[in-house]
């Protein structure tokens, strides 16, 4: 048995908000209350510490099958224990493609003999994330995906997304959709405007994606089928989401930390820099706080994306987009959403548990009988994040040496702890 005693209990499913310890037995909780003793426990001290529903990151990439130079399964999903996670999602652009039900069981299977944590697979929507037929999206659910998506890229027409989200509709399975017009976003490698004619670099314009994001509600509208938004950066897009949420459409959408971190202006001739979609704005990352704060953006996902630094530490232009998130995805949603005065600890923990959860049809709660997957973390811990520490296999973040004023402390898959501090 393990207890978790001293700790603030914060719960979204039930509101729960209080100082209570916590018994696990067996994989399960098992007691939730106040002055619990168990002669016989391991004891966990979580005093001044936030105890919460595991968190998921529904939005990550572990490279493996075929890009292990830069992660592995088994690297990055200890790199997710330190960063908090109890679950994580990988994106299908694997080499080869998670596009069949034969790939997903395999990262199962590697998961289920390495992973600290759960690893829950989103599969490709076409075959080889080409845009051109349909995956065999029935046979990777019954595997074990989650949702689909041809994530780095967007699902390629409105004809193929009308194809998908039909296919989907009835199996309940949510289409994920990296929205960006092709067209619009060619050869951009920042976020089109004054900064990116000072670095002399070419734009994307916030464009690109808030077109792609009202063709997908519109496709959505069309089918009736579940449609969620990932790595949102543009006001235009948030728009495109609120309405859609007023007219009782199925459509959900998350929101990264760097994102609502970092704007264009803090962009260097550095490749750490450079993901996609690009850092966004001022004004556009306000609009994604005031989504955080008022309850549009569903869910906060990394978009871990490690690249070895052979391929990452070249000229700007050349260097692949994305960076790495998962151990400081808590440390900022604390100091730019809480300590920020912008939402409450109960909504900060709302976005990593039941709102990803929701989206995917998963549970996440703090309940007599539930799995004990649970994030233990500090709001007032300082530390400093260093990439030399992690146990991922990349160092691609713009955040190396940055100070932290909270963030994990300890994470427990199905009773056991994972990671600890």
């Amino acid at each position: 048995m393990l207890l978790i005693k001293n700790g603030r209990v914060i719960d979204p499913t039930s509101k729960t908000d209080s100082h209570a310890d916590v018994l696990i037995d067996k994989g399960k909780i098992a007691k939730i209350g106040a002055g619990i003793s168990a002669g016989d426990a391991v004891v966990l001290d979580a005093a001044n510490c936030i105890v919460a529903p595991g968190f998921i990151d529904m939005h990550c990439h572990l490279r493996e099958p075929g890009g292990e130079i830069s992660e592995t399964i088994q690297s990055g999903t200890q790199s997710a224990a330190r960063g908090g996670f109890t679950a994580v999602c990988p994106m299908p652009n694997t080499h080869p493609v998670n596009d069949n039900a034969s790939v997903t069981r395999a990262i199962l299977e590697r998961a289920a003999a390495i992973s600290p944590v759960h690893v829950w697979p989103i599969g490709a929507a076409s075959k080889e994330s080409k845009g051109e037929q349909l995956s065999e999206i029935a046979a990777m659910q019954q595997a074990g995906a989650v949702a689909v998506t041809d994530d780095g890229k967007p699902i390629a027409s409105a004809r193929l997304l009308r194809q998908v989200m039909d296919y989907c509709r009835p199996l309940n399975l949510p289409v994920i959709d990296h929205c960006e017009d092709s067209s619009l976003a060619a050869g951009g490698v920042m976020r089109e405007g004054p900064h990116s004619i000072r670095l002399g670099l070419k734009g994307m314009p916030a464009a690109a994606e808030s077109i792609c994001v009202g063709r997908d509600v519109e496709v959505a509208s069309l089918t009736g089928a579940r449609l969620h938004i990932a790595h949102m950066s543009a006001r235009g897009s948030l728009e495109h989401v609120r309405n859609a949420k007023r007219r009782g459409l199925s459509v959900t959408c998350e929101v990264t930390p760097h994102h609502f971190t970092l704007i264009d202006e803090d962009v260097r001739y550095d490749s750490h820099f450079k993901m996609n979609p690009p850092l966004a704005s001022r004004e556009d990352r306000d609009a994604l706080l005031e989504g955080l704060a008022d309850g549009t953006v569903d869910a906060i996902a990394t978009d871990h994306a490690p690249h070895h630094p052979a391929s990452k530490d070249v000229e700007f232009d050349r260097a692949p987009f994305g960076i790495t998130g998962f151990e400081t995805a808590i440390a900022l949603a604390l100091e730019q959403l809480v300590h920020a005065n912008r939402i409450s600890l109960m909504r900060m923990v709302e976005l990593f548990t039941i709102g990803p959860a929701k989206i995917l049809g998963k549970e996440s709660k703090l309940h007599t009988g539930a799995p004990a997957d649970i994030t233990i973390f500090s709001t007032e811990r300082d530390w400093t994040y260093h990439t030399v520490e992690s146990p991922g296999l990349s160092r691609n973040t713009p955040f190396d040496g940055r100070k932290f004023r909270g963030g994990p402390v300890a994470t427990i898959v199905g009773g056991k702890i994972v990671y600890r501090n």
